[in-house]
């Protein structure tokens, strides 16, 4: 009876978790008449799919790197700040909401602000002569996905590594102090190796999460499948893919293994982290 009240959570994992990821590895090793095939597995080695990947790697990647810089500097920025200020406050607010926002709506928010008609865009074009398209309109294609996805990384970020800088002990400060260290000493020899594991577990957080986005890459590239979660959508909506059945299944569980190994780094790291939160 002790359990009981972990029913409906259990009954979530279960059916938005456990069934989507047994489908996939199960459709990945399926053939059209449902019969076990390898087929799909050796699709993944086609230099189209290889290629698909390679973009997701490189655009969780930068956007990853990016996103970590940046909201470590904003975590530093509030370290000096009052856990009650209200500016603090603000920005903590603001970072819950922008990391969230995503798909749809901010896909459409670019497109209204600098797409090839957007407001920005326009008054460039119009007023200073700058045409931030001459080069193509590399917003609908997968380097224009790197400004959506930096608008909520930053504040996942802030939001995932912000505690950890909380957690830095005036103590320490004062110990390096009192031994003759430098700001300079504190942050390379005692901060730093301190906070590495979780701002690698950002990091790792990160580029998992810019690996799974789908709803603003398909907004906003309604044309080819030039990352793995479009790749996906491709495969369901054709009827033939490379002459293989099931490819959707296959890719789906290649993106499996990824978060699996990124999710397992994540843990470690988060273990290590608390050791020094305790």
């Amino acid at each position: 009876m002790k359990y009981l009240g972990l029913a409906p959570f259990a009954l979530y994992v279960l059916l938005m978790l456990v069934v989507p990821v047994i489908l996939a590895v199960a459709t990945g090793f399926t053939d059209g008449d449902g019969g076990f095939t390898l087929d799909n597995i050796t699709a993944l080695a086609d230099p189209v799919i290889v290629s698909t990947f390679g973009n997701s790697f490189a655009l969780s990647g930068i956007t990853a790197v990016v996103g970590a810089t940046l909201g470590a500097l904003v975590c530093y920025a509030l370290s000096g700040l009052a856990p009650g200020s209200r500016i603090r406050i603000a920005v903590d607010a603001v970072c819950g909401v922008l990391a969230q926002f995503g798909g749809v709506m901010l896909a459409f928010a670019f497109i209204a602000t600098i797409g090839i008609q957007g407001i920005v865009t326009l008054i460039l074009r119009d007023r200073l002569g700058v045409d931030i398209f001459a080069d193509g309109v590399w917003l609908y294609q997968v380097p224009g996905l790197i400004l959506p996805y930096l608008y909520f990384q930053v504040p996942l970020m802030v939001i995932t590594f912000l505690p950890a800088v909380d957690g830095l002990k005036v103590q320490w400060s004062e110990a390096n102090a009192t031994l003759g260290g430098s700001r300079l000493t504190f942050w390379t020899r005692i901060a730093g190796p301190i906070l590495a594991p979780s701002f690698l577990g950002g990091l790792v957080l990160l580029f998992a999460n810019a690996f799974s986005s789908y709803a603003t890459a398909a907004a906003l590239i309604s044309q080819g499948a030039q990352i793995v979660p479009l790749q996906i959508r491709g495969a369901l909506i054709s009827e033939t893919v490379l002459g293989r059945e099931n490819l959707a299944g296959t890719l789906a569980l290649g993106m499996i293994v990824v978060m699996v190994v990124l999710m397992g780094a994540y843990s470690a790291l988060a273990r290590k982290t608390e050791r020094w939160q305790r």
